[in-house]
């Protein structure tokens, strides 16, 4: 209950709905939410309303976005209050948007802004968003999140959604009540499922659950290694060991790291210039080395980038030649 506070009194304010109001879920639901789509989704970028884009299907999403770590995030209104059905409904539009590439968000996102006259490029908004400096298809849209958004749900709804994230998927369920006081509406906004204050805790125990099981059903390596109270991938542990030691060292030219991180280490070299990484990545359309800025190696006027291709057997050299030279790295899965 919301009450409301003068002189000394508190009153209650009247709960009412939204079918009650004649606020309807698309035109003002939904119209509200994009504009300032932060209420239900922190940190979310939406980049395409009623999405469609999909063969054989007449089926409509209410809301897709993208998040901060580069994961599609499908988002589902409905202004009933037991939120019937729209678990199914969100699940079906996940496995859609799922198979999404780079390129084809960026056109979905631009016929977004352009379809609300917003005269921006698409791709240089996504970029700052995620804080890329170049695009990391490797890195984008690897999971999709699912938000749905209701006055209420039902038990049965609540039931399957913790089940559901208990085998990984990542699924949040957002309460939007309305609350009537003489002319005007209030809504009081809180995420119901999973309880905040339990959710890191949460988000722990899936990625470490899902990590598990892909590690026994796949050839693909999603060993996750502890460096320096940080939990990394393996590329990312590469560019932690190797920055670090540049850090603590402070080599003055490329000669005085090759001699502790020697090209060797890798295949087709551990460093390149950055020209010629650009000049792969304009290519090939696939970023194979490290580019955003502040993973670059600076050596006076020269700029290197660090390799981020790394497979099972390179990168257990990688780990025994840095436990070699003093950094501690262990395995956790």
């Amino acid at each position: 209950m919301i009450y409301t506070y003068q002189n000394a009194k508190m009153q209650p304010i009247q709960k009412t709905t939204f079918i009650d109001e004649d606020i309807l879920e698309r035109q003002h639901i939904q119209s509200a939410l994009k504009k300032n789509i932060g209420i239900v989704a922190p940190e979310c970028l939406v980049i395409a309303e009623e999405f469609s884009e999909w063969e054989d299907s007449r089926r409509r999403l209410d809301l897709l976005a993208i998040d901060k770590n580069a994961n599609l995030v499908v988002i589902e209104l409905k202004r009933t209050d037991t939120g019937k059905h729209m678990e199914l409904q969100a699940l079906r539009y996940a496995a859609m948007v799922s198979a999404l590439t780079y390129k084809k968000v960026i056109d979905i996102y631009q016929n977004f802004l352009y379809a609300n006259n917003i005269d921006e490029d698409a791709e240089t908004n996504l970029l700052a968003f995620l804080n890329w400096e170049f695009p990391q298809e490797e890195e984008f849209a690897l999971n999709v999140r699912i938000i749905l958004v209701s006055s209420d749900f039902s038990k049965e709804l609540t039931t399957t959604i913790m089940w559901l994230n208990d085998y990984g998927l990542d699924i949040r369920c957002v309460s939007m009540v309305p609350y009537k006081n003489e002319d005007q509406i209030f809504v009081d906004v809180k995420q119901v499922l999973p309880l905040p204050e339990a959710e890191e805790y949460q988000i722990k125990l899936r990625k470490k659950s899902e990590e598990k099981r892909q590690a026994a059903q796949s050839s693909r390596d999603y060993t996750r290694y502890e460096f320096r109270g940080e939990e990394l991938n393996k590329r990312k542990l590469v560019l932690a060991v190797i920055h670090t030691w540049v850090k603590e060292n402070q080599p003055q030219e490329l000669d005085a790291l090759l001699e502790v991180f020697p090209q060797e280490l890798h295949s087709g070299g551990l460093f390149v210039p950055i020209e010629k990484a650009r000049e792969i990545y304009e290519r090939q359309n696939i970023a194979r080395h490290f580019l955003n800025e502040d993973e670059l190696l600076v050596f006076g006027s020269s700029m290197y980038a660090i390799s981020n291709q790394w497979e099972k057997g390179s990168i257990e050299t990688f780990i025994a030649h840095a436990k070699k030279i003093g950094f501690e790295v262990e395995a956790i899965i």
